[in-house]
């Protein structure tokens, strides 16, 4: 999951031999006041960032949003607070660009977590989580331009130096963006294709087997087309770990119902005509029941039983495949984010 990777906050480093001062004496003064309370935000908005991109625990990234959000409220009222240089306007436009920021922390990222929690019922909704966060971050983006405009024009105004520099935070922002673009793009490649699985297994456990067969046919067609696109899909630089890593999945996907989900499907449908039989026998009184009949529901015990038999093995290897697959795509994408997401 992406969330504040696209914002980058850029942090300026003034040209001054003056001690740091809040009375505003000149125009650096109020810049370097500014300069300040942004760095502020920026180190919390990457120890958000680093949250999203190496914690597993919802609770920990949450926690560090609502730091975030705390932080930007101080700078709001530190900056609202203290009086302009030379007027409000620049002021305001500070003022603008933080609240923006409060507002899409408070609402678009909050609903953002509430869209988590329903994501995986659908392809759809898993879709609409995903680009919520591009849009929140676009938002924030747009805000943080419109920032560095105002804070050049100011700069420039008061003949003001300023010496801008990639720094450390402004450089692993930039590439954790790059890194949840393209976790973000697999995914949901292989998102589209396991949902599909999902309904697959909702049937089974219905034994509705012409829902089986659709599903099942789905399923494959999906998985192929998944395949044909990560062939055409550029990898991280060069690390292609975790294309091969969807692709072992997807895989696993085609051999499971091209060959696994027809043994259940033969299963569920001699489980059914056993039942038949079954249920036409016991309503037959003993002495009225014929050989024809209790020769037919012996032989469909022996069948069944061995038809079981088959079920639960190629069932059990399923479970422990997908597992395994699974694991290792999770594994995959774990160690991907900690080679490419900065930790410090």
């Amino acid at each position: 999951m992406k969330s504040l990777t696209k914002l980058l906050f850029a942090s300026f480093f003034l040209l001054s031999l003056l001690a740091s001062a809040q009375s505003f004496g000149s125009a650096l003064d109020y810049l370097e006041f500014i300069g300040k309370e942004q760095e502020t935000v920026t180190k919390n908005t990457w120890k958000y960032t680093k949250a999203v991109a190496h914690s597993k625990s919802d609770r920990s990234i949450t926690k560090k949003r609502e730091v975030l959000i705390k932080t930007v409220a101080r700078a709001i009222a530190k900056i609202d607070k203290a009086k302009g240089f030379n007027g409000e306007d620049y002021k305001t436009n500070v003022l603008k660009h933080m609240r923006l920021n409060e507002s899409l922390l408070k609402k678009e990222y909050a609903d953002i977590i509430d869209m988590k929690a329903v994501a995986e019922q659908s392809y759809d909704l898993m879709e609409a989580y995903i680009l919520a966060q591009e849009l929140a971050d676009e938002k924030m983006m747009e805000s943080q331009i419109e920032y560095e405009k105002n804070f050049y024009a100011f700069a420039e105004e008061y003949k003001i130096n300023i010496i801008e520099s990639d720094n450390d935070l402004g450089k692993k922002m930039a590439i954790s963006n790059k890194v949840f673009d393209h976790t973000n793009a697999l995914y949901l490649i292989f998102f589209k294709v396991y949902i599909n699985e999902v309904y697959l297994w909702e049937a089974i456990e219905k034994s509705d087997v012409s829902g089986i067969q659709q599903n099942a046919n789905a399923l494959n067609q999906a998985a192929k087309d998944g395949l044909e696109i990560l062939k055409t899909t550029d990898s991280y630089k060069t690390d292609k770990s975790l294309i091969l890593a969807y692709k072992a999945v997807l895989n696993f996907f085609i051999d499971e119902s091209e060959t696994k989900i027809p043994v259940i499907a033969d299963y569920l449908i001699l489980k059914e005509d056993f039942e038949t039989i079954k249920t036409t026998l016991d309503k037959t009184p003993e002495k009225k029941r014929t050989k024809a009949q209790i020769d037919s529901y012996n032989k469909k015990i022996k069948e069944i039983n061995k038809a079981g038999t088959t079920y639960n093995k190629v069932n059990t290897s399923l479970n422990s495949n997908r597992q395994k697959v699974l694991i290792k795509m999770e594994e995959a994408k774990s160690k991907f984010l900690s080679r490419h997401v900065p930790k410090d």
